[in-house]
């Protein structure tokens, strides 16, 4: 007999198509981990750029008349609203913790990443992941 011939013959054949699923996998971990990095990303920094534009919703009439500049919750949660459907982020939420006697804004935004090859190795389709920033009233010269 030579070789490669008779019993042998199939071997290779599974051997690589095992290979194969297994190489599939690493590339599908490798795309859509850093796909879902990126969608993290995205969410922290919209969710900062959003309690900023909140921060800056100060309450006016206090600040003129020389008290503290303090955050004008309705106005801050509509600027939070705003700035998140120009951007074309919906999942958010908005609340305002008081640290050392100071009103802060702090929103958490979430985003649903869609997998792209994990999904057709059976994973979920989807995964959500969230980004949060906390922002203290400002104003400007």
């Amino acid at each position: 007999m030579t070789a490669g011939s008779g019993r042998d013959a199939g071997r290779v054949s599974i051997f690589l198509a095992v290979a194969m699923v297994g190489v599939l996998a690493v590339i599908g971990l490798s795309y859509d981990g850093a796909g879902q990095l990126r969608t993290l990303q995205r969410a922290d920094n919209l969710a900062a750029e959003a309690a900023r534009a909140g921060g800056q919703a100060v309450d006016r009439a206090t600040a003129i008349a020389g008290g503290p500049k303090r955050i004008d919750k309705r106005l801050a949660r509509a600027a939070v609203v705003d700035y998140l459907a120009a951007a074309g982020a919906a999942g958010h939420t908005v609340s305002f913790p008081v640290v050392n006697g100071e009103t802060l804004i702090r929103v958490r935004v979430t985003i649903t990443y869609r997998r792209s090859m994990l999904g057709l190795l059976g994973f979920d389709d989807t995964i959500t992941v969230s980004g949060e920033a906390t922002a203290r009233a400002l104003t400007g010269p």
